[in-house]
């Protein structure tokens, strides 16, 4: 539904929120500024006057006035006094602006979202593919990709399979080329990628498909370049960044002097709603929140407690007992990376109340082996423990990948790239990183791919390079073995519970072989129970004797070898089986499976 537009009471008083607030007669904005001695607002509703529209003292250092006739789409900026110092400002709350150093504009927050009737995956059922805007589906021309342009490719990644994008950031950034993790303007949505109204028809639209949107936010820090909240209202110690950050040793991160100061009651507010407008505003259906290890600890590494930052952790606690109570369904992902299971530990148990966490435990090893040229280097019990590994007992506190923005770039590629560089296409990058997607579809965890990893996109990410939608033509077969890995995944057919279960079991492992088995199930019996046989090694296994959990027929329901996939999969292709009974691998049947190298089976009980 449209949202209610505001009005002003009898004697035209600004009314409630902040930023600027259009309503029937008017504009009301509001900011804060607790050093200022004078506020206004000018814009192109008063030739840019910036004296004709001052804004009066509220309590704790805020600032708000009603101007009459001011509409959406007019242009403003603030202007602030500060001793000698006259500032003119963008606003800190703006939705919509017209560039990172340009003016803020009033925006009508009101959209029609009423077919909007979308349903959030199962966290178990879900399938995450991390795309980013600018390089996803670029158009010819100057400029990048856009919301707008990325819509085209959603009947694309619904017939993938995948049910939710999780989007880097999107926050307003200097220029118009950037990974988005230097978020210049938090409230804004980047002007060069078509807006907030772009975003919201982003939303709709991929709800449309059966896809939830999860959203990339940053408030490990801010800025540094084109950073509107830089010394806001002129006030500032020891030469760093003002009332919205730390100044002291706590504002130093990897990234700038720009760290929130988690400790001030206005900037928790300011973290706080900007974490519910994703969700209220533009129905975002999940935040996954970057660096949250140094949103509790100065260096980023906790452990050291003259470091840990307390007033960062209450934050992130509080945003989510806010979201657990006004949504519930919506899901909240920790990029921490330092294996702490307290971080998707619920708020009421000591936690911090995240969902879920992207899992270095898994990400790191399983590349490492998938990565190694030799066979003597491949560490099947490393894997093992990889694919074992869980937080608090909840295979779906964690976020499984062999590709992200961080595993792609700063020295590292691709996956096919990092197994064969400058031939991606080779035999071996096409084996390995596959074998690789099988393991991450077929392990316990939440799966994400990365944009275009489903047609061994090569090299390394960069955010002036298009995603090459060639490749997709000329991989076909690659792109259709992921969709067959998504079915199976998510269990479109019925024949694979187990794999959206919490259940599994690495009942077999052969070091010498390089050769593993593990069983998934949910409830277990026909339909449920999965098997999956891993060959790690150049070595096709042949009449090889794993352990079944049960006797029967066990139907082959995948084959990373088989030809459909590419042409150069001519070799041995693996068949059903009949578990019969017999003790191995510690289960009561076994039976004699056949794996070609550096690929995976399937199995699941008929």
């Amino acid at each position: 539904m449209a949202a209610k537009e505001a009005r002003p009471d009898e004697k035209g008083k600004p009314v409630p929120g902040m930023g600027a607030i259009p309503h029937e007669g008017g504009t009301t904005f509001r900011v804060w500024a607790p050093h200022a001695e004078s506020v206004s607002v000018m814009g192109d509703f008063n030739d840019w006057s910036g004296e004709a529209n001052p804004l009066a003292p509220e309590e704790d250092g805020f600032w708000a006035v009603n101007v009459p006739g001011v509409r959406p789409g007019d242009q403003y900026k603030y202007v602030l006094t500060n001793g000698e110092q006259r500032l003119e400002r963008l606003d800190p709350h703006a939705r919509q602006v017209t560039n990172s150093v340009g003016n803020a504009v009033v925006y009508d927050r009101s959209f029609d979202w009423s077919d909007d009737d979308f349903q959030m995956p199962s966290w178990n059922e879900m399938v995450i593919y991390e795309m980013h805007v600018g390089t996803f589906h670029a158009q010819p021309g100057p400029g990048g990709g856009t919301l707008l342009t990325a819509i085209e490719k959603f009947p694309y990644l619904q017939e993938l399979g995948v049910n939710a994008i999780q989007l880097m950031p999107v926050m307003e950034f200097p220029g118009g080329i950037s990974w988005g993790y230097n978020p210049g303007l938090p409230f804004a949505v980047e002007s060069d990628w078509g807006g907030p109204d772009a975003l919201k028809e982003f939303v709709l639209e991929a709800h449309r498909h059966g896809i939830a949107v999860i959203l990339d936010v940053v408030y490990n820090h801010l800025g540094p370049g084109d950073l509107a909240l830089w010394q806001f209202d002129g006030w500032q110690e020891n030469g760093l960044s003002g009332i919205y950050f730390y100044n002291d040793d706590r504002a130093n991160t990897p990234w700038g002097d720009t760290r929130p100061n988690y400790g001030y009651d206005p900037v928790r507010q300011y973290i706080r709603d900007n974490a519910l407008m994703w969700m209220e505003e533009y129905h975002i259906d999940g935040l996954r929140w970057d660096g949250t290890a140094y949103v509790r600890h100065v260096n980023g590494t906790p452990g050291d407690p003259e470091g840990d930052l307390p007033d960062g952790w209450s934050l992130m606690k509080w945003v989510h007992e806010e979201m657990r109570e006004r949504f519930p369904w919506k899901i909240s992902i920790a990029e921490d990376l330092r294996d702490e299971e307290f971080v998707t530990r619920d708020v009421g148990a000591g936690g911090a109340g995240f969902n879920s966490q992207w899992d270095a435990a898994f990400v790191h090893p399983v590349r490492a082996n998938l990565v190694a040229g030799d066979d003597a280097d491949r560490n099947v019990e490393v894997v093992r423990d990889a694919i074992l590994h869980r937080f608090e007992g909840d295979a779906f506190k964690r976020v499984i990948y062999t590709e992200s923005h961080d595993e792609v770039a700063n020295g590292k590629a691709r996956l096919p790239e990092e197994i064969w560089p400058d031939n991606s296409e080779h035999w071996f990058a096409k084996k390995r990183s596959t074998l690789g997607a099988a393991l991450v579809f077929t392990a316990p965890g939440v799966p994400m791919i990365f944009q275009g990893q489903e047609f061994l996109t090569d090299r390394w990410f960069e955010d002036e390079q298009p995603l090459d939608w060639e490749y997709a033509e000329r991989m076909a077969g690659i792109t259709h073995l992921y969709r067959d890995l998504i079915a199976l995944r998510r269990n479109l057919e019925g024949i694979s519970k187990g794999l959206t279960g919490q259940n599994v079991e690495v009942h077999h492992c052969n070091v010498e072989a390089r050769a593993l088995a593990f069983h998934r199930w949910s409830d277990g019996g026909p339909g449920d129970s999965v098997v999956v046989v891993a060959n790690l090694s150049n070595n096709a296994l042949t009449d090889y004797v794993v352990g079944f959990p049960a006797g029967g027929k066990w139907e082959m329901r995948f084959d990373s070898h088989h030809a459909a996939y590419d042409a150069e999969y001519d070799g041995q292709v693996s068949q059903s089986v009949d578990a019969v009974e017999g003790e191995c691998d510690g289960m009561g049947h076994h039976a004699a499976v056949n794996v070609s190298p550096y690929s995976a089976v399937i199995f699941s009980l008929a």
